[in-house]
């Protein structure tokens, strides 16, 4: 007995980064050091007590009537109750956590008899205070199998917590995230962009975050206080496009009982985004045209000019210079909307923003759905990187939500990830799975290399890096720099 107890503690305090071996091995020591009864000497009870607040987490037990039964150093500390006052009373009395009424963790495994890991909640200290943690539970049971009480573990997450909301803060603009090299340098020209009166064009494909950068512009420019409004112009036939812009006057045709003023009326002194400007028709070029150089419309339906004081920001996912040459696009239209143009780079691009961005899109998720995210595996994260992501962040964000419903706010695993996640995936990021931060980082660069063989240049930008970074990166990965030279693909060529 005593060099179990002796073994456990040891691991308990070798091993306190990782939450899971604890939480089995601290299950196996209860189960295995529960005494006969009245046997439980003083001696012995001081012992498990050392044993307990060893343990770099909190951790405290619950007879079936939920009665707590030990509490533990870290358990004083993210409570704030003294191990005495909580010893005998009900759990939900002492930890006030956001899940104990309707989704208790105990309650699931006593129910269950199944174990509940990594799941996150926040229980409510004796200041009031909300503290962040990550919880696991399992079934506690005496020597012929029946069931005793419940045992929980809980890791402390503030620290973890506001390390998260400083990156985010950091590397976040206007609710744009991203810390990429084509990404920062959007954010560094947005503010004197903004500053300008100038009518913008934004390049990208679906999904890039046009429009949120479109609001970027708009709040941070002196016209801020006044409407944005937003209006996707491949999303109506002309008639209403047209209506939809200038409005239109009573009796312009069958329905119009009323005047109604246009979107370009409604953004009077603010901003006006016109979503896939490259799907208007010829004719409603010549219209938007007329708006662009005097700044005035017309309503359909009436002979009378109306001023407008707006600024126009435009967007489209073609490559209008083609369009141009092709005859479906006019040119003086195609110049005077990009008088500043901003290219927007799709998501495979910028794959060092993935992390940060899943971050930033499941608390967004979790905290529209009211539940905790307990965040995703690092086999999950793996996978979610080496994804080309053809729908870009908008596509990440709809595999997240629907990878959130099916884990149930606990941990994200590959196997509630969509069917093309879970399936062979590239022979050279399979090994990403089990690996160290490091290692992945390492593998990443690789594969990259190897796909642009060697380019320093062209893997630096798949990666939303600098080439100077990525050489760093490559010597203090130990990468063989001869492999990244950049040279080789140039001599192939010649």
């Amino acid at each position: 007995m005593l060099h179990l107890m002796d073994g456990f503690l040891y691991l308990a305090r070798v091993i306190k980064r990782d939450s899971c071996i604890l939480h089995e091995l601290f299950v196996q020591f209860v189960a295995d050091c529960k005494p006969e009864e009245g046997t439980m000497t003083a001696q012995r009870i001081d012992r498990e007590q050392t044993i307990l607040d060893s343990i770099n987490e909190g951790v405290f037990t619950v007879d079936p009537d939920w009665r707590i039964t030990s509490f533990n150093r870290i358990a004083e500390r993210l409570t704030g109750v003294a191990r005495e006052d909580a010893l005998g009373q009900p759990c939900w009395e002492i930890f006030h956590t956001d899940i104990c009424e309707t989704r208790c963790a105990l309650r699931r495994t006593l129910e269950s008899s199944k174990p509940v890991m990594n799941a996150v909640a926040h229980i409510v200290n004796s200041d009031g205070d909300r503290v962040p943690v990550r919880l696991s539970t399992a079934l506690l049971r005496d020597e012929d199998g029946d069931v005793i009480g419940g045992v929980e573990t809980m890791q402390d997450l503030s620290r973890v917590e506001q390390l998260r909301k400083e990156l985010e803060a950091r590397y976040t603009f206007e609710d744009i995230v991203g810390r990429s090299a084509p990404m920062q340098a959007l954010f560094d020209i947005l503010p004197q962009i903004a500053e300008s009166a100038s009518t913008v064009l934004l390049v990208g494909a679906s999904g890039t975050g046009k429009e949120l950068f479109a609001r970027a512009i708009h709040n941070l420019s002196p016209r801020k206080d006044k409407p944005f409004v937003a209006v996707n112009c491949a999303s109506l036939p002309d008639t209403l496009l047209e209506s939809e812009l200038f409005g239109h006057v009573k009796g312009a045709f069958t329905d119009a009982h009323r005047n109604k003023p246009g979107r370009f009326q409604r953004a009077q002194g603010g901003t006006i985004f016109l979503d896939e400007i490259g799907d208007i028709s010829p004719a409603m070029q010549v219209r938007l045209l007329r708006v662009l150089q005097e700044r005035v419309i017309e309503p359909l339906g009436s002979v009378e000019t109306i001023p407008v004081d707006v600024r126009v920001v435009a967007a489209t996912h073609h490559d209008l210079k083609r369009d141009v040459k092709r005859g479906s696009l006019r040119e003086d239209l195609y110049y005077r909307v990009r008088v500043i143009q901003l290219q927007l780079p799709p998501l495979r691009d910028r794959r060092g923003d993935i992390p940060l961005l899943v971050n930033h899109l499941l608390a967004r998720i979790a905290r529209l759905q009211n539940r905790d995210s307990s965040g995703v595996s690092e086999a999950t994260l793996a996978r979610l990187i080496a994804y080309d992501y053809p729908g870009n962040v908008r596509e990440l964000e709809n595999i997240l939500e629907q990878a959130f419903v099916l884990s149930r706010g606990g941990l994200i695993e590959p196997q509630h990830l969509p069917e093309e996640f879970r399936g062979e995936a590239d022979d050279h990021l399979t090994t990403l799975e089990g690996m160290s931060l490091r290692e992945m980082e390492r593998a990443l660069i690789e594969n990259a290399l190897r796909r642009f063989n060697g380019h320093r240049g062209k893997t630096a930008a798949q990666l939303g890096i600098d080439p100077s970074t990525l050489y760093r990166k490559m010597q203090a990965l130990e990468i063989d720099l001869d492999v990244g030279d950049g040279r080789s693909s140039d001599t192939a060529s010649t």
